[in-house]
Formats: structure tokens, sequence, C-alpha cells
């Protein structure tokens, strides 16, 4: 029996050895190629990345020896590569989509396949219901060797990181922030975004320090590679003890970010998304809507008003929020995982892209991260956030689902809900506050979400919602 191959949030993740094999991929590979024929892109080629996970690269070979046995051109990265910069090379590759191998910020059992369609975003609800109907449908995928695919032109190998770096540079002053005397530490969690900032940086008074900035598909010290404080202990600890300016940590494959002040203190991937809307608001003088999955900050609801714009509010994943974010040429769009995109770029996440912003403001204002939050504060007001993930056996998702869609519930923690809304999971709305549930579409967690005016009150709606939940 082959196993079902279903794609979440962003793209089909499994783990390595049990249902992500070779011949998996390949299935995925076949049914990949089955549709851009289907579409009438194939003859457009195929860009093809991949992370630092145990067998990514060897992974991604197995998708372009599938694509050649075909007749698809594929273009290779060399090396691995962060998915924004794979993405980005859709466009200046002309191609019709990127296939990449990677789990992202999973834990390192995990590898995954994203497919990135023409305009170099995440593949809507649509465009994988269509993919996921073709690699049903694959009985026997065709290949041929790497080798015979190089010699015959359909495998081409290429370096994406040029074309990259020629886009952040025509959106991001480099030369200020190289000049502007910081001290910087990245935090590159073993994934494809190493070496990225520091290269981009070199040759100005500001220093780069990278921690963990080689392949290590183990990803030891940290329980995944994801930008949460749990996992930044040891950027935390350093950029304290070291007198960091700021402490930037990517995802594993480079399209998330995390933010530690000069003062060794995690700012939360809400503050993080105020704050670059902030800059792009206040000092770059951007005007338009602002894209926002449904557990983002309503600090960006407050900075909307105050600029003019309008707030969309979207089911979490890229493949809702991308979407809409280039419908209405938002300023920015981005999700409470840390994610953000931007004018002028791609309808993508790009941790790397988010960091330079950040290290811009800074270098604009002459002002240190929780001074910038500071300012953020004084307009919108203090505003507090905790996410709680809790793993749960396939057995109790029907009860735990039932309590959530309940309409019984009229109070958390002492405080009356006011309103609620399910444009994903179920999101609660208090006087101060506001408190939501949803299933992850990448792992067996569910997460429980809660933002306001002080620490203590979302860890009290966060505790009474759990016991709720029997979780």
């Amino acid at each position: 029996m082959t196993s079902e191959i279903r794609f979440g949030t962003d793209g089909w993740r499994a783990i390595i050895a049990r249902d992500f094999t070779f011949a998996n991929v390949a299935r995925c590979s076949q049914g990949l190629v089955d549709y851009l024929k289907e579409r009438g892109k194939a003859d457009q080629g195929l860009v093809v990345g991949y992370d630092t996970r145990f067998l990514s690269r060897e992974f991604a070979e197995t998708v372009v020896c599938v694509c050649a046995g075909n007749g698809v051109r594929t273009y290779l990265a060399r090396e691995s590569a962060p998915t924004p910069v794979v993405s980005l090379s859709v466009l200046t590759q002309e191609a019709a989509g990127a296939a990449i191998i990677t789990a992202s910020h999973n834990p390192s059992i995990w590898n995954g396949f994203k497919f990135k369609p023409e305009y170099a975003g995440s593949a809507t609800d649509e465009i994988t219901g269509r993919l996921e109907d073709r690699i049903d449908a694959v009985s026997e995928p065709s290949t041929i060797p790497l080798s015979e695919g190089i010699e015959r032109g359909l495998i081409v190998e290429f370096d994406p990181k040029p074309g990259y770096v020629q886009r952040i540079g025509s959106l991001v002053d480099l030369s200020l922030i190289k000049n502007a005397g910081f001290h910087i530490m990245v935090d590159s969690m073993f994934g494809a975004g190493a070496g990225y900032i520091g290269d981009m940086l070199k040759g100005g008074t500001s220093t780069v320090t990278e921690l963990n900035g080689y392949r290590n598909p183990a990803f030891p010290g940290m329980e995944q590679p994801e930008p949460i404080a749990h996992n930044l202990s040891g950027l935390m600890a350093r950029a304290q003890a070291e007198g960091a300016s700021v402490g930037i940590a990517l995802d594993g494959d480079a399209d998330r970010v995390g933010i530690v002040d000069e003062k060794g203190r995690f700012i939360s991937t809400l503050e993080v998304f105020s704050l670059l809307a902030l800059y792009l608001l206040e000092y770059k003088e951007m005007r338009g809507p602002i894209v926002k999955g449904v557990t983002s900050s309503t600090m960006l609801n407050k900075l909307a008003q105050r600029y003019g714009g309008e707030v969309h509010d979207m089911r979490v994943g890229f493949k809702h929020i991308g979407p809409r974010f280039s419908e209405v040429d938002a300023v920015m769009g981005g999700e409470e995982s840390g994610g953000f995109a931007f004018r002028g770029h791609i309808p993508e996440r790009d941790g790397i892209l988010s960091g330079l912003y950040v290290l811009e403001f800074m270098a604009r204002t002459g002002k240190t991260p929780s001074q910038l939050l500071e300012e953020l504060f004084a307009l919108v007001g203090p505003h507090y956030y905790r996410r709680r993930d809790v793993a749960f056996v396939p057995s109790q998702r029907e009860e735990i689902q039932s309590r959530i869609e309940s309409d019984r519930l009229t109070e958390l923690a002492g405080q009356p809900i006011t309103s609620s809304d399910e444009i994903d999971g179920k999101r609660l709305f208090f006087a101060d506050a506001w408190l939501a549930y949803r299933f992850s579409g990448t792992e067996p967690l569910l997460r429980i979400y809660c933002e306001a005016g002080s620490q203590e009150n979302v860890n009290a709606l966060l505790e009474a919602a759990a016991n709720y939940l029997g979780v």
C-alpha cells in the first residue's frame, strides 16, 4: 500500500522513512508533472530547491530525475537555499513554479514538499486539491538517472543567491545598515538561511556574529528549528552577555524570523509584525491594506486605523494570506508564526528580509529594539501575548473539536465573551483581550493563542481555556 499524500497549511510533510520516502517523493513529483502538463505549463520548467534536513538534497534529486523522465526541464539549486530565495527564482527563471524539499520549522524527523506556483507564493487549496488528484492517479513514476538528465540538458544546476541579493538591495538600504556600527547576532538554527545576512552586510562598521550557521540535520539544542523563545535560549544569553545590538533568528528554511532585543529578551512575533507595519507606514510612508492571519495582533488594526488603511483577517497560512496580499496590493502580509511578506517582493514569507527591515528601522531611527517597542506601545497601548501548543492523540480530536464549536461557553477566567468568529478555528473576544483555538495544519497539535493588555490576563485566559478543553 502507498501512503496518502495530502498538502496541509504549507505543503506535504511527513516523517522521514515512514511516509516521507523516495518512492512517495517520486509519486508526488510525477503528480506535479502531470498537473503542470494538464495546465500547459510544463514547457516553462520547474525550479527545485531544498533545505539542510536529512537527505533533502537526495530527495530533490529524485524530483528532478522524475521531471527529466517526463521531458520537463528543471533548475536545481546547487546547494541548500532558503524557501524565499527559491520562490523568487520562479520569477527570475520564468518557470512554472518551484518544488522545495523542506519541512520548514518541524522537528528533525520530518521532511516535506512545498509547491510554489508561477506567482512565487504558496499554493492555494484549489491548486493543491488538483495536485493531490494527480498524485492519487499515479501508478508508476517515469524517471531517468541524474547523470542522463544533466547530459540531456533537462537538469540544470544554478545559484539562486545572486538574483535574491539583487532584489533585497532594491528594497533595503544595506549601506545604511552596514555603516550603523551594529553588533548583530544571527541564529540560523542550522538551516538554509546560514550566511545570508552576514554576507549582505560585509564591508562596514557593523559586525555579524552567526550562531548555528552550519548544517546539522539533528538541530541539536532545540525542540525544532522554529524561532520562538524556548528554542532561542542560546541567542538570548549571548545577546545579553556580549552586548549585541539585536538578535535575529531564522527558521529551518528561513521564511520565518524571531527577534531578540539588546537586553536579550525575546520580542513576540505579534510585536515584530506590528513593529514592521509601523516602520513601513510611518517611516517608509507606504499606504494601503494589511493582510493578517486571525491569530495576529489587534495592534495592526489600530495602526491601520491611524494611517488610513484597512485590515483583512484571513485563515492561518500563506495559501490564504498570499492571494489576498496580491489582490489588494497590501503594504504587508503576515501571520503569528513570524512569517511576513512585503510589497515589492514576493507574496511569500521572507525571514531574511524581515530581519533586514528591523535593522533598517534601527539604523534609520537610531533606536534600540526595546526603544522601538516603546514607540509602538505609545501609539497603540501595551499588548501582551502567548501561544500554548498542546499535543493530542487522534482519538481526542473529535471531543476537543466539539468543545471548541460549542456555543455554551459565555465566559473564561471570569471574563464575559463579548463576541466570537470562526474564520479559522474559533476566536473569542473579551473587553481587553482575544483568545483563539485552532488545530495545526502540519502537526498533531492544538494551538491556543491569547493577546491581552496584561501578561497576567494572558496567562489566566490560557489556563482557563486549556481546562475547558480538557487538554
